[in-house]
């Protein structure tokens, strides 16, 4: 071990960031007993009833930085799993996909067996799974992908389906007392897949034999079946399935929602009733929508990442997943911009923090490499409001005002930025445009932009945003206004058309004091800024 990486060590085995605290968890249980193969599996998964969102995403970009963390302070190698559950029957229809109706057809048919409503896959699951695929790649994801309906079928999971069968009483025995009385009177932990239909059959086991390595239920017409267990003819009901997952595949870190502990805590029961130590891992709290609902695939009210790509950098992504997971957290398009922000603030910082320092900074968890360098300085939030006051989509007017402000900056030079313009332009095109409603001052909020207009123009051009913040407060501070919020409110309200804005002495340096001054008295002389 090299002596930079020992001295990383050493700041690591006190470094406060979560993923660090859950990596040492993980090390503590291989003090005395290493993994079995020598490598540490760290698994995730992933249901494909629906199109993938931001919280298939979580969980993969979360287990990463456990996984990188892990790597600082233990030599064992690792691997990553990302599980589809893609044999799962289709239990309902999506609501967010083309010509859904159609679907209703193949209701209870393995998604693997489920045609495609988008045309371009063998199937529903496999057109799921490829889009998952496609955003871990986008993202650089170290993972390997594995589908149920491939490991059942191939006869990968046989072993761990006999050990199930094998247990079955014991199994039994732990999970009824967790269902209410109809379910218990049904359930078993085998789905048989119907031999005419191929449909994954909800339906009372009658019999089961080990020797035999097979189970019996009793069709529509009262004919007793007998199926193997293995060779993909059956499927396991989720929590069984998620048990013999971590046994077959010794699994020794999977993190899930808050909504499943209870999941957790029986699946660990039977994966310890099959011999094996269930894997480490925590529960994180969930996202919310705009209402404050848990989001869905299958309702489609989340975000796609499509659609925070298409506002946000993946930094940014990255960054509103790794602050605070066990905090519930609303999953909406306001929040990107403060997000794609901050990850620029963290990564103005990186680079003047000592080593224990940059373990803490979201920065080192986000980049499984060096870091891009910072740019110019130039904020989203800036970009939004130079695009609200230009009342612009032209990413070269934009520019006209950045060059003016850093000379050297071009897109070429500044590739962060000229992503930033383009996806800042995308924002204000779909949410500030609709939305901009501008309003007169009153009169003395119009005292006090006058006064404002007469303490720019005696500022020497040159001036930095803190010179010009200063006024702005100076200014405020002269007029009955009941806070200094008030004062901003009215700033952005009357010459930027939304309640809130950016911090003025910045934007009004990269806008230019004389346009501001202009962009004032239009506004003095009930000139209609929105029309």
């Amino acid at each position: 071990m090299t002596s930079d990486l020992a001295t990383l060590r050493e700041f690591a085995e006190d470094a406060k960031a979560w993923p660090f605290k859950e990596a040492r968890n993980l090390v503590k249980r291989f003090e005395k007993n290493p993994p079995k193969n020598g490598t540490v599996l760290f698994e995730t998964g992933y249901g494909p009833s629906g199109l993938p969102h931001i919280g298939t995403f979580a969980e993969v970009a979360r287990t990463t930085m456990v996984r990188r963390a892990f790597a600082t302070l233990s030599d064992l190698p690792t691997r990553l799993v990302a599980f589809s559950d893609d044999m799962d029957g289709l239990r309902s229809v999506p609501t967010n996909i083309p010509g859904g109706e159609a679907m209703a057809a193949h209701l209870g048919m393995p998604l693997t067996r489920v045609p495609d409503p988008f045309g371009t896959h063998e199937s529903f699951g496999h057109h799921n799974n490829a889009r998952l695929r496609a955003f871990l790649d986008a993202f650089g994801f170290d993972y390997e992908f594995k589908s149920a309906t491939e490991a059942y079928q191939s006869g990968e999971l046989d072993a761990a389906l006999l050990d199930i069968l094998n247990n079955y009483d014991k199994i039994m025995a732990v999970t009824l007392p967790t269902l209410g009385p109809e379910r218990q009177a049904t359930y078993s932990p085998f789905l048989p897949l119907c031999p005419s239909t191929g449909q994954v059959l909800q339906v009372p086991i009658t019999a089961h034999d080990a020797d035999a390595g097979t189970v019996c239920y009793e069709d529509e017409n009262g004919k007793s079946i007998e199926v193997p267990v293995t060779g993909g003819h059956c499927k396991l009901q989720w929590k069984a399935d998620w048990a013999m997952r971590w046994h077959a595949l010794d699994v020794h870190y999977e993190m899930a929602g808050k909504d499943l502990i209870s999941s957790v805590e029986l699946s660990g029961k039977i994966c310890r009733i099959l011999g094996s130590t269930p894997p480490e891992g925590f529960n994180y709290e969930l996202f919310l929508d705009e209402n404050g609902e848990k989001i869905s695939k299958s309702r489609g009210n989340g975000l796609t990442i499509d659609e925070w790509l298409r506002y946000g950098t993946r930094e940014s992504l990255s960054l509103y997943m790794f602050a605070t997971p066990r905090r519930a957290k609303r999953l909406h398009f306001d929040v990107i911009p403060r997000h794609v922000d901050d990850y620029l603030t963290h990564l103005g910082k990186f680079a003047d923090l000592d080593a224990a320092g940059q373990l803490e900074n979201p920065i080192w968890h986000i980049h499984p490499d060096a870091p891009p360098k910072p740019e110019t300085g130039i904020g989203y939030a800036i970009l939004l409001n130079l695009a609200s006051v230009c009342n612009t989509e032209d990413p070269a007017v934009l520019w006209g005002f950045i060059t003016r402000y850093v000379p050297d900056a071009a897109p070429e030079t500044a590739p962060i930025l000229d992503q930033l313009v383009a996806l800042a332009l995308n924002y204000y095109s779909d949410f500030v445009k609709p939305n901009k409603n501008y309003r007169q001052p009153s009169d003395m909020e119009a005292k006090a932009l006058a006064d404002l207009v007469s303490s720019l123009e005696a500022l020497p051009p040159e001036a930095d945003a803190e010179a010009i913040q200063s006024e702005v407060y100076e200014v405020g501070k002269r007029y009955e206004f009941e806070n200094l919020r008030d004062w901003f409110k009215a700033l952005y309200e009357t010459l930027l058309g939304q309640e809130q804005g950016p911090r003025m002495g910045s934007f009004i340096v990269l806008y230019g004091i004389s346009e501001t001054v202009t962009l004032i008295k239009r506004v003095l002389a009930g000139e209609d800024l929105g029309a």
